[in-house]
């Protein structure tokens, strides 16, 4: 499975530099000087590799050994980068959206549901639950969701008295 790690918005300057909006939580790992990005576009696919990058404005500056000039550059406009997971610690506490999504979810011993979302908000991430044919969004923290098994695929919840009915 591939995950979108970023996305071209425009070119920047004359020197073939784009603008990329960073669509991971580890842009320390994926947008390094020398490593090579698959990059999308109108159905083709294309090895990039990075020269130099630099943040700008809650995006990256970055400019890539094939794209010499800003002509070049402004042809990757909405160019999405795409990559594998990368490898988590065992030890890891945070998980993945693609992780979560489709996870049985258990109360009391018994299956109520299923993880049909997640909705990354600023301070967490709150998950989307199919629940009797309705959506109800549960906050993803220790207090109301204090286990998730990814190998039997599943997530318990304990949700506080009336969480479920709104």
């Amino acid at each position: 499975m591939e995950l979108l790690i970023g996305k071209v918005v425009k070119s920047h300057g004359v020197k073939g530099e784009v603008a990329v909006e960073v669509l991971t939580d580890a842009p320390e790992q994926r947008f390094v000087v020398g490593n090579s990005l698959t990059g999308r576009q109108a159905g083709k696919e294309r090895e990039l590799t990075i020269k130099t990058l630099r943040p700008h404005q809650q995006r990256l500056l970055v400019s890539f050994e094939e794209v010499p000039d800003r002509t070049a550059a402004d042809s990757l406009r909405g160019m999405q980068f795409f990559a594998e997971p990368l490898e988590r610690d065992e030890d890891d506490e945070e998980y993945y959206d693609h992780e979560l999504i489709g996870l049985k979810v258990h109360m009391g011993g018994e299956e109520i549901g299923e993880v049909s979302g997640i909705m990354d908000t600023p301070n967490r991430k709150i998950l989307e639950i199919d629940y009797g044919g309705r959506e109800v969004l549960v906050p993803f923290v220790m207090d109301f969701v204090p286990e998730v098994d990814l190998e039997a695929g599943t997530l318990t919840i304990t949700p506080p008295e009336g969480l479920l009915d709104v």
